[in-house]
Order: C-alpha cells, then sequence, then structure tokens
C-alpha cells in the first residue's frame, strides 16, 4: 500500500539529470503512486509519460504540477529559472495554493536566490516547506541512482524523514548540512574543489604522458599515492583510461563545461562574500570561461579541459604493438 507521504510527486526540470531522476522514482516508488512532470521542452515530458504510462503523466505548467501533488522537486539550471519556477508569473509554483506542501530544490544556484524563494515561501505559505538539495555526481550517478544529496536542513527538522526516504530512492546518500542554503553552500564549495581537481588531473596527467609515461600507468600511481581522487578514478579526463567516464565516450553524458564554469563562478562569489581567501580561484575560473567558450570543448563534459590544456587524446595509437 502507497505511504500518504508519496502518493503524488511533483518533479519540474527534466534535462540531463531529472530526467533519470524522475526514472529512478518512477521505478521505486510505490506501485500506487503518481508523478506529475514539467519542462518547457515539451518533448522531454513527453518522452518520460510515454516511457512510463499510467504512471507519469503531463503537467501543463508549474502551477499545474503544483496542485496535483504533495512534494515537488525541481532540477532547473540557473537561479533566474528557480525564480521563475516558484515566484515569477501566472503559472508558477507559488501561484497557487502550496499549503501544507513540501518542496525541494535540487538546482545549483546561488544561496541569496534559494534564500529569497525560501523566505517567499514562509511568508505567503508558513505551512509549506521548502528544502535546498543541491546533488554530486554527474549524470552518470544520476543514470545509476548513486548520486549524493546535501540538503539544506538540521538533524533535527522534522521532515528530515520524509525528505531522506524520498531522496533515497534516487541516489545513494542524502547529507543534511545544517540549515536553510547551506546544502547550496557545501555544494559549490564541493564543485570548486571538483573543478580544481580535474584542472590539476589534466595538467599532472599531461606532464606525465609528455615524459613518456602511460597515463594507465600514472593512474596507478596517483591511486597508491597521496594524489588519489575521484576524478582520476572514475571520471578520468583522458580518453581510454576509464572506459564509464565521460572522456572515454566523448566527452558526452557528463556535467557539462558551462554548468562547471557556472557553479565555479557562484563558488568564486561565495568565498569572496563570506571572506574566504582563494589562491586558485581566478585561475581556474579563466580555464572554464575559456573552455566553455572553445568550440572543440562547448556542450561536453567539464573534464574536457584536458583537451583545452593540449593534452593527448590519442595516446592509444601510439601504444598499439
Amino acid at each position: 500500500m502507497t505511504s500518504p507521504e508519496y502518493n503524488n510527486v511533483g518533479f519540474i526540470g527534466l534535462g540531463a539529470m531529472g530526467t533519470p531522476m524522475v526514472g529512478q522514482l518512477a521505478e521505486k516508488l510505490p506501485k500506487e503512486a503518481r508523478i506529475h512532470v514539467f519542462d518547457v521542452v515539451e518533448s522531454a515530458v513527453d518522452e518520460i509519460c510515454s516511457r512510463y504510462p499510467n504512471r507519469v503523466f503531463k503537467g501543463v505548467n508549474a502551477k499545474d504540477v503544483a496542485e496535483k501533488s504533495e512534494i515537488i522537486l525541481t532540477m532547473v539550471p540557473e537561479d533566474a529559472h528557480v525564480k521563475s519556477v516558484y515566484v515569477d508569473g501566472e503559472t508558477s509554483i507559488c501561484s497557487t495554493d502550496i499549503s501544507n506542501k513540501l518542496l525541494i530544490d535540487c538546482s545549483t544556484i546561488d544561496t541569496a536566490t534559494s534564500l529569497l524563494v525560501k523566505d517567499y515561501i514562509n511568508k505567503n505559505f508558513p505551512s509549506a516547506s521548502f528544502y535546498d538539495a543541491p546533488v554530486s555526481g554527474g549524470v552518470i550517478g544520476a543514470q545509476k541512482g548513486t548520486i549524493a544529496f546535501f540538503l539544506g536542513c538540521s538533524d533535527e527538522d522534522p521532515n528530515l524523514l520524509r525528505i531522506t526516504r524520498l531522496l533515497s530512492m534516487m541516489g545513494k546518500e542524502v547529507i543534511p548540512c545544517g540549515g536553510p542554503s547551506l546544502g547550496l553552500a557545501a555544494k559549490l564549495s564541493n564543485n570548486y574543489l571538483s573543478g580544481i581537481i580535474a584542472i590539476a588531473c589534466s595538467e599532472a596527467m599531461d606532464m606525465g604522458m609528455r615524459s613518456g609515461l602511460s597515463p594507465k600507468v600514472l593512474t596507478k600511481v596517483y591511486a597508491a599515492g597521496t594524489a588519489q581522487n575521484t576524478i582520476c578514478d572514475r571520471f578520468n579526463p583522458v580518453p581510454g583510461v576509464y572506459p564509464d567516464a565521460p572522456s572515454s565516450n566523448g566527452y558526452k553524458n557528463g556535467f557539462k563545461v558551462q554548468l562547471m564554469r557556472k557553479d565555479f563562478a557562484l563558488a568564486v562569489d561565495m568565498a569572496h562574500r563570506v571572506g574566504a581567501r582563494l589562491v586558485l580561484g581566478d585561475a581556474g575560473l579563466e580555464t572554464y570561461e575559456g573552455a566553455s567558450q572553445d568550440p572543440r570543448c562547448r556542450d561536453l563534459d567539464s573534464r574536457v579541459v584536458f583537451r583545452y590544456l593540449g593534452g593527448n587524446e590519442n595516446w592509444q595509437e601510439k601504444e598499439k604493438p
């Protein structure tokens, strides 16, 4: 029997991350549950609805989804989209009565916009609850159901168990980060570090390869030493080193370099706002800005910085007997 907590779930934003997340819900929610979805790209809505008939239902707009759902999740690209979905216009979530509803935004945006939305909801719908819950793990993680959620709430929040159960259907870990917007602060800090590591890994692999080392040997060295890191292990920027990495598939189906540039810039802005000193921030941001504008790299996974920095993608040709 369906838990009353999850009878009707709404999901707005069916991009590269949102679509597989809805797929995870469709596979794992109790069979009586209904999922109401909306995206500005109608074909994305039609595709997921046709894949899960009588399970996933097409919404007319964000307001329509909110009216039909007790819990609404959102996953959209930028802060302007979050404002549009929640508070701007006659078809936004807040244009209807959302009293007692649970709202979870999985987008990666600036903390100020998230707090603006939360304050608006608190003022106009005091019984509704809004949380930031950005994710990490990329498209591959969303497809495999292994993403992590950084949840902007405390361990004592009365909704924590309910939220955790739902998010755990889409990912492997839900980490409460302490309060409103702190999930986003955690995510931006994480993506800053991830972005820096991707650049450093690309540089280190390139210098080692130019010195005559095989990238597979270098990867073993890093894994055995103090340089061990997830980027090198699972998202290696050199094609052909790790078969499931986006780099080994033409840098496709990953975290787009433009999105890394966006998140990196948000992280640098956050650091300036809170008074944190950055040594590598400007150099990293310049790298991602350049790569995101480079036609060889644009729309590809952010680890394409290996290509942008001049790394040898065809190393396997040299190693053939």
